[in-house]
């Protein structure tokens, strides 16, 4: 029982015998001190649960936006003369059946619901709008001259003469196919939303909102009519609904890998407190966000699956570890002590790999994206003291099952015996450390990677279908969004253009003309259904002002008239001190293809015609405001992945100290992140908030798999081991973790697979391949790129092996110290 390894480490089954002094400061400190150690992670415990009551699920339209893209200041320097133009809510309300809105019974519905939507919280009151409020009005031309006046006259009663008043002040209003449907069998009302609540101070409670929305639905469509409501605040407040079914998904996860780990290790006693170690990493993290004034949101919501699925792989390792040292006759204590003293240099480094793709996500400068790097660095820090920390020491109380660590300690021993015989498929993979084997791996993935990246180029970004693409496309939202296209002029999708000028001279003709031009070049484009502006409104009123003639739609070059026209013109079109002129262009849809081309007519115009007398900027609307996301989203891709990729590989130079052994563990990352980018595009994937994310996440996460296995070869490659040799004792001690890891972090989100939201089933299917294709090329790709690169003459000859050496690289020596144990044992 006291036989000396070979690597200093000693299989001591009496306390007696053992050292307490033993091992580096950090391990002296928690291993002297267990019961304090795990005592205060209780109460932490205790602490952050009821923390994590108190934690919110909710949505920030001011976070989903590039707030410092020129696009976005420019809107703010006038968002208080753009009300309604960026977060709106539609509501058309329809009759169900045969018959028109030009009945009694519908108009008093539609005034309930319009008075019960005015005081729902964060609706901007002031610039509401439908039938029922007074800024409604119809516009005519009279033998008296113009004449108008509020749809809805004063002492509406909703008689058959009200009704055809009603009718003829709508076709006079404008209206049609604005508010009021085409075929007259429904109307819009449109509501625009404060992002804080003005009632209460804070953030608006898009989840409250959309069940008062379902609420209203669901009462008075008992009424005779069917409604439909569309906009981000609906959007979001579908994806809370939806995101509160995670927690099946992540009871889901919690099984199947309970499972795994309970083959990996045929103990439930051990499987347990894996789950259990890393389930408090996960309540740690929830507690901790409302104590730093962080939320969860539709898309920081899949965080804690991914700390779960890394701290389960990482905590699997040490387990594995102290189950090995058991089987050999090691006390339950000193076996976790050997087991944090190896690896735990590798697995902080390990961590720091993972900490490193989420923390590169901050340079995106999109709100939302920041605090899914925050929160997800938050829950990887944790697992250090989780998963690296609380978990041997719990096991050093618990321990493992004697007869499961019997049977690890045989199957590992029997590989080390003369005459074994490896299985397939480690007979498989060692034949990728041959070159001519090797070659054909690197020519394939050459061709492959060559492949992908001409399909890599089809990558757009933004949406690629209409409607909410975060939603699936038979969901109510979806179907709600179709009738209002299908039904209304002037789409959901609004792209505004701003026009300044000197103060009062907004209407000048000259002004107005290149306001005509600019509006006739982007309705040329496929994507644009109708524009509006005060140009328009001139020309119109132009022709009252002639008895009708038609032939006086046209913009009258004379400065007085125009004047006449802007004082009856809409207050949207532009504002009190005349300095600024809205134009509005309305969208079929806000496809990546639509936006771009609104995007670039309108900067090769105002790169052509902008002066000092009128400046065209853009842009304000719910499609300016995306338009401005997608081209910050594609900025940020080509430096999240070129910062990622920099930042892995300077974490490899520091691991590995070899430059050959970084380019071995960069490529295969690379491959996939090509073959990614390639599934987008072959899925109809769009790059935007809720993909972006995804790549470094893969990479971050991928570069484990290299770590470890790379980390083993050059421990036996500086002792004069063959490349053979030394891939096949990389796999026999972490090529089976390493499959663990990469089916454990697989299932952890295939599930999201079904998921009702849809970009949370997106991001699964990009995770789950990125999960898998990382282990496959890390398992293929790194042996093949070895042969060439890191045979043993490029190493110097057998180097001393005491485990106190001080030039090994820190995760190779802890990689290695172990296999040295495990071959002499």
């Amino acid at each position: 029982m006291g036989s000396k390894i070979s690597d200093g480490f000693k299989t001591i089954a009496s306390l007696a015998d053992f050292d307490r002094q033993s091992g580096n400061v950090l391990e002296r400190i928690l291993f002297n001190n267990r019961a304090v150690f795990i005592t205060l992670c209780l109460l932490l415990t205790v602490l952050f649960s009821a923390s994590a009551g108190q934690l919110r699920l909710n949505a920030s339209f001011l976070k989903t936006i590039p707030t410092s893209h020129p696009f976005i200041l420019n809107y703010f320097a006038h968002e208080d003369e753009l009300k309604g133009v960026a977060n709106t809510l539609r509501i058309a309300v329809a009759v169900k059946g045969e018959g028109t809105i030009f009945d009694d019974g519908y108009m008093e519905t539609l005034r309930k619901i319009n008075d019960e939507v005015y005081l729902a919280p964060g609706v901007d009151r002031a610039f509401m709008k439908s039938l029922w409020t007074p800024t409604t009005r119809w516009q005519g031309v009279t033998e008296s001259g113009f004449d108008g006046g509020p749809v809805i006259p004063d002492g509406f009663r909703g008689s058959a003469q009200d009704m055809e008043v009603l009718r003829g002040n709508i076709e006079l209003s404008g209206e049609i196919g604005q508010l009021v449907a085409l075929d007259f069998r429904s109307s819009i009302i449109h509501v625009p939303l404060l992002d804080t609540d003005p009632a209460t101070g804070k953030t608006l409670d898009y989840k409250q909102l959309s069940d008062i929305l379902e609420s209203i639905r669901t009462r008075y469509q008992q009424e005779g009519v069917d409604i439909h409501i569309i906009g981000f605040a609906k959007v979001m407040g579908d994806l809370i609904s939806g995101l509160y079914a995670v927690l099946a998904f992540f009871a889901a996860a919690v099984c199947i890998t309970t499972l795994i780990l309970l083959y990996f290790t045929r103990c439930w006693r051990s499987t347990l407190v894996v789950q259990g170690c890393t389930l408090v990493g996960v309540i740690w993290l929830l507690g901790m966000l409302p104590m730093l004034g962080y939320e969860l949101n539709p898309y920081s919501i899949l965080v804690p699956f991914l700390v779960y699925a890394i701290g389960v792989s990482h905590g699997a390792q040490k387990m594995n570890g102290i189950m090995q040292d058991i089987g050999r006759g090691t006390h339950k204590l000193i076996a976790a002590r050997y087991t944090f003293r190896r690896l735990f240099a590798a697995g902080i480094t390990a961590l720091l790999a993972d900490a490193v793709g989420f923390a590169v996500l901050t340079i995106v400068d999109i709100p939302v994206i920041k605090e899914l790097a925050i929160i997800a660095s938050i829950g990887v820090a944790l697992l250090v003291l989780t998963n690296l920390a609380l978990l041997p020491i719990t096991l050093s109380y618990t321990g493992v099952s004697r007869r499961a660590a019997s049977r690890r300690l045989a199957a590992e021993q029997a590989r080390h015996q003369a005459g074994y015989r490896p299985g397939k498929v480690i007979r498989v993979l060692d034949r990728f450390t041959q070159v001519r084997y090797a070659s054909l791996a690197l020519v394939v993935a050459l061709v492959v990677g060559v492949w992908a990246v001409l399909e890599a180029r089809h990558l757009q970004v933004g949406d690629l279908d209409p409607g909410a693409p975060e939603l699936r496309a038979d969901s109510r939202y979806n179907q709600d969004n179709a009738f209002i296209i299908g039904n209304y002029q002037a789409s959901s999708d609004v792209f505004v253009i701003m026009v300044e000028t000197p103060a009062g001279q907004c209407v000048n003709y000259a002004t107005l003309r290149l306001v005509e031009e600019l509006e006739w070049r982007l309705r040329q484009l496929p994507g644009v259904d109708s524009t509006n502006s005060i140009a328009g409104v001139a020309r119109r009123v132009n022709v009252g002002m002639n008895e009708g003639l038609l032939k006086w739609n046209e913009l009258p070059p004379n400065q007085p008239m125009i004047n006449a026209a802007a004082n009856r013109s809409p207050r949207e079109l532009f504002n009190e001190t005349c300095e600024l002129l809205s134009v509005y262009v309305y969208l079929k849809d806000h496809k990546a293809q639509t936006l771009n081309g609104v995007v670039e007519v309108t900067e090769a115009f105002s790169e052509e015609f902008s002066s000092d007398q009128a400046r065209f900027l853009m842009a304000a609307g719910n499609a300016g405001i995306e338009s401005a996301t997608n081209i910050v989203v594609k900025t940020a891709n080509t430096q999240m992945v070129i910062g990622v990729y920099l930042a892995v590989s300077l974490l490899c130079l520091l691991a590995f100290r070899s430059w050959r052994a970084t380019v071995c563990a960069i490529l295969p990352l690379m491959l996939t992140t090509f073959l990614a980018e390639a599934l987008m595009v072959k899925l109809g994937m769009g790059l935007k908030v809720a993909t972006l994310p995804v790549v470094a996440l893969g990479v971050g996460i991928g570069v484990d798999y290299a770590l470890y296995i790379i980390s083993v070869m050059l421990f036996w490659l500086k002792r004069g081991s063959s490349l053979a040799e030394a891939y096949s004792y990389a796999l026999s001690f972490t090529g089976r973790v390493v499959v663990f890891t990469g089916i454990t972090l697989s299932l952890g989100v295939v599930t999201w697979i079904v998921s009702p939201i849809k970009f949370q089933a997106d991001m699964g299917l990009l995770l789950t391949f990125m999960f898998l294709c990382n282990m496959l090329v890390a398992l293929v790709l790194v042996p093949a790129l070895a042969c060439f690169l890191l045979q043993p003459r490029h190493f110097s000859k057998a180097e001393p092996e005491e485990p106190g050496e001080r030039e090994e690289q820190p995760v190779a020596r802890a990689a290695g110290v172990a296999i040295k144990q495990e071959a002499h044992a």
